[in-house]
């Protein structure tokens, strides 16, 4: 009998050992890298809406270069948006570049709502910031031909757009094209350009700070160029027409 008892106390502690061994040997998980971008569950791109004719920039900068205009009601495929600033890398037509989140809208609930403030909601990817292009300035830096950075927001009407960005509606009414000689005055006239954090849209405000200046035989609206781009402003400080 007790030889009975030590041969199955014997098995146990062979196998208990066995099981053991196994444990020790198999790799353990690898820990989360903190530097890693946070990813949502699908890792799906996100559908989103313009709700205005919208610069598509080839990096997250107010000055970097315009590889096109993503078409007022127009939608793009969201890979992802960076935590730290309002870019959002999108794909327009084939052509991937940056565009300015709250000018992209997409679905929260029952309503079409800015897509940068509600990137939570909608479920949108952390991307990483790129490295910056030593040839584009950064928003805070001397901008683009040699004008200094105003370091204000070109504040833009996020609100008045959104419900007319889904569904085709027409968003911030822009002026129509003035005439020619309009833009062959600021040609020949060029003015000190400035630099604004934001983007360049139609009903987005030019800070007090910014000079502005007149245009002969058009007492509605002033001219300036911001951020490579002249506009025409009106009474309201407010962008009513940007020449591209």
């Amino acid at each position: 009998m007790r030889k009975l008892l030590a041969t199955t106390t014997l098995a146990a502690l062979t196998l208990a050992g066995a099981a053991s061994a196994q444990t020790a040997a198999a790799p353990a998980a690898p820990a989360a890298d903190p530097a890693a971008p946070a990813v949502t569950a699908t890792g799906a791109p996100t559908t989103a809406t313009a709700a205005t004719d919208l610069n598509l920039r080839s990096a997250p900068q107010s000055t970097a270069s315009i590889l096109g205009v993503i078409a007022n009601g127009d939608e793009v495929s969201v890979a992802g948006c960076l935590e730290s600033a309002n870019w959002c890398q999108v794909t327009y037509k084939d052509q991937q570049g940056w565009a300015y989140g709250d000018y992209l809208t997409a679905q929260v609930g029952e309503q079409p709502q800015p897509l940068y403030p509600n990137r939570q909601a909608v479920g949108v990817t952390v991307i990483e910031t790129p490295a910056t292009n030593p040839a584009e300035a950064p928003n805070t830096a001397v901008g683009a031909a040699g004008g200094a950075a105003m370091g204000a927001v070109v504040g833009g009407p996020v609100g008045a757009l959104v419900g007319a960005a889904i569904g085709g509606a027409t968003g911030n009414a822009a002026t129509p094209e003035p005439p020619p000689e309009v833009r062959t005055y600021i040609t020949a006239n060029p003015q000190q350009p400035v630099v604004l954090e934001g983007e360049v849209v139609v009903g987005a405000g030019i800070p007090e700070s910014v000079t502005l200046y007149e245009v002969p035989g058009q007492p509605d609206y002033r001219y300036v160029v911001v951020n490579d781009l002249p506009v025409l402003v009106n009474q309201d400080r407010r962008i009513v027409y940007v020449y591209r």
